[in-house]
């Protein structure tokens, strides 16, 4: 089987690490691939994974070697470049691990270069995908894998028994009750509309919580502790928003459970009626839960996020009819721009349509298998480079 190397530096807090890990367990689980993850924040990594020693240089997670890297200096002068490297979201390997792969190259044949793009569906993203650039200076080339949407890109990450769980999940008549039980939710607030709430800061928090505080029927927010635990205690009246705090105004109540680590994320998403993710990794897992959703960007300069957030847009709404796919457009976008006024962010408009968002969910979801999973289409590329 070949030996995989995957550098990830950390950058929108989950994201970045929160794709790498998943992919990397992916290609060790499903492909039998030797994989070696590089990463420059181990405390980051460790939330999503507890098992991580953020202190350890070098350490193994069930079939997965973890190596911590900052700098230049943190390479071995003469380490073994990998069958497959791959650099995610244009991170680039160090120079010294470069140097390794071109001397690999004089020896033998050269590593497969992958650079594993941020997810988009601008259009030119299909153009690119697969695209080759070769080294300025080595024998080296690196191809863009993008992942993708839409036909002619890499498609997204999705386990092989992923699907199958999530409706053995819904299946389950008390599933949703007993991981509302281990998140510390009491039971009434369980049976209410289940929406979880996992954003970056964000100026139409407020207004978002003050609608479901007037909304016409009970909402639970699961709020996981996070960068927006200290707005939420605000807006409660509170000091702190403590793990465990369940705390009602009107006809919201807030539940405040711990950070969910990357392998109990998914039931969350099952569980509740509606997902707000933000990023990469909890947008793409969003999709598969096949539940409405509503997505924040990581803020780019110049609003370039803009551009993305269209983009899924134009790909996500359009099968949608027209007054689902007007009020969808409008609360993302609202969602995602500074200080939108509370009739903008109209949450009543949005909710109506949650029937049909619903069933659009389902049928998305299957529009996603036809493309294949990421970690398969990226694996079937590069053992073809390897033959």
């Amino acid at each position: 089987m070949p030996s995989c190397d995957i550098f990830c530096t950390v950058i929108d807090n989950f994201g970045d690490i929160g794709t790498s890990w998943r992919l990397a367990r992916q290609l060790a689980a499903e492909r039998g691939w030797r994989i070696r993850l590089w990463v420059d924040k181990l405390q980051a990594f460790s939330r999503l994974c507890p098992t991580i020693d953020p202190q350890a240089r070098t350490q193994q997670v069930g079939d997965i070697i973890v190596e911590q890297w900052s700098t230049d200096s943190d390479i071995e002068p003469h380490i073994e470049a990998a069958d497959i490297v791959i650099e995610a979201f244009a991170c680039n390997p160090p120079p010294a691990y470069i140097a390794a792969m071109a001397d690999r190259a004089t020896h033998q044949r050269p590593p497969v270069w992958i650079n594993l793009e941020y997810l988009s569906s601008e259009p030119w993203v299909a153009d690119f995908h697969l695209k080759s650039s070769p080294h300025p200076s080595y024998p080296l080339r690196k191809t863009f894998f993008f992942p993708g949407l839409v036909t002619g890109t890499g498609g997204v990450l999705r386990e092989s028994a992923l699907l199958t769980s999530q409706q053995a999940f819904i299946a389950s008549p008390n599933a949703r009750t007993r991981y509302c039980t281990e998140l510390g939710i009491p039971p009434a607030a369980a049976q209410s509309t289940l929406v979880s709430l996992f954003s970056y800061e964000n100026t139409n928090l407020e207004i978002l919580l003050s609608a479901w505080r007037e909304s016409a029927t009970p909402l639970t927010c699961i709020a996981p502790d996070g960068l927006i635990s200290s707005a939420i205690a605000r807006f409660l009246g509170m000091p702190t928003l403590t793990v465990g705090t369940v705390a009602t105004r009107g006809n919201l109540t807030v539940c405040a459970v711990p950070f969910v680590e990357q392998n109990r994320y998914d039931p969350l998403l099952w569980a509740c009626d509606l997902n707000f993710v933000r990023g990469e990794d909890s947008f793409v897992r969003a999709q598969w839960a096949q539940k409405p959703f509503v997505w924040q960007l990581y803020s780019q300069q110049d609003n370039a996020h803009y551009v993305k957030l269209e983009a899924a847009l134009a790909a996500y709404a359009l099968g949608l009819p027209a007054d689902a796919r007007l009020a969808l457009t409008r609360f993302w976008r609202n969602w995602n721009t500074a200080s939108s006024s509370s009739g903008s962010l109209d949450w009543n408009d949005f909710w109506q349509h949650r029937n049909t968002l619903a069933q659009h969910a389902l049928a998305w979801a299957q529009s996603l298998v036809k493309l294949g999973d990421l970690a398969s289409n990226l694996a079937q590329f590069c053992e073809s480079q390897l033959k």
